[in-house]
């Protein structure tokens, strides 16, 4: 039986300048989505497919998120903050608690700006068919120039990887959705900030496989995507299903 990791990152230290002036005053992994804070829907994500720890790293309106954290409830998960008086960058987040997934046959990484309603076990199936040291989450990207775009081979592994490219090769992109062993710890950067796309995936070619989300999946990044996710997000309908059938 293949088990979900145990433990994620939660990625939300970002200032969300893009998204001004909503994210003034609140964090943008509180912004709300058709009335639901995209922390809690990511919480409750992790919750449904029994991840039982999450690290959330915060900086921008921190004390916002923890307030959030202290009100609302989240029974069968324990939540751990790690605050960044100065932004670490993703990868530095990951290699400032390396600790806390020490041993950890494999952990979750996942971006808090990223909707989707994917299917966590069918992915955590995959990665482990494959038995890669990283399975990226991908989706085809209306503007690939912007993201981290990969080249997969006909077996499923990521035999490049460029991030925002400016003649992007093609528009299957990094999800923000990330599966990694306890290996992917030894090949991060010791400086700070470190990014996961610029600076660790793009030297981790052939020993990273791609799984591609087929589910709703959409970066709220930019206002015209929040407006969008507004309209197009479905929710948590697996979840939501497969609670009426337990």
């Amino acid at each position: 039986m293949i088990q979900v990791p145990r433990k994620a990152f939660v990625l939300a230290a970002g200032h969300g300048t893009r998204l001004r002036p909503l994210t003034d005053k609140t964090p943008k992994c509180l912004l709300p989505v058709r009335g639901v804070p995209m922390l809690r829907i990511w919480l409750e994500r992790c919750q449904h497919y029994g991840v039982e720890e999450i690290l959330i790293n915060l900086h921008s309106n921190a004390e916002t998120v923890r307030e959030f954290l202290t009100r609302e409830s989240f029974p069968r998960v324990r939540v751990h903050v790690s605050d960044e008086p100065m932004l670490l960058g993703s990868a530095g987040t990951i290699h400032t608690n390396r600790d806390w997934v020490a041993g950890e046959r494999s952990f979750w990484v996942f971006y808090a700006d990223v909707l989707t309603n994917v299917d966590l076990s069918d992915m955590v199936e995959y990665h482990e068919r494959l038995g890669a040291m990283a399975t990226l989450g991908v989706y085809r990207a209306p503007e690939p120039s912007s993201c981290g775009i990969v080249q997969v081979d006909t077996r499923g592994w990521i035999t490049r990887f460029v991030e925002k490219p400016k003649t992007p090769v093609g528009d299957l992109a990094f999800s923000g959705v990330l599966l990694a062993r306890d290996e992917f710890l030894r090949v991060l950067p010791d400086r700070r900030p470190a990014d996961i796309g610029f600076d660790v995936l793009p030297q981790l070619a052939s020993r990273m496989a791609a799984y591609e989300i087929k589910e709703y999946l959409i970066d709220i990044g930019t206002m015209e995507n929040y407006r969008s996710a507004q309209v197009n997000w479905p929710g948590l309908q697996l979840h939501d299903q497969q609670e009426r059938n337990a």
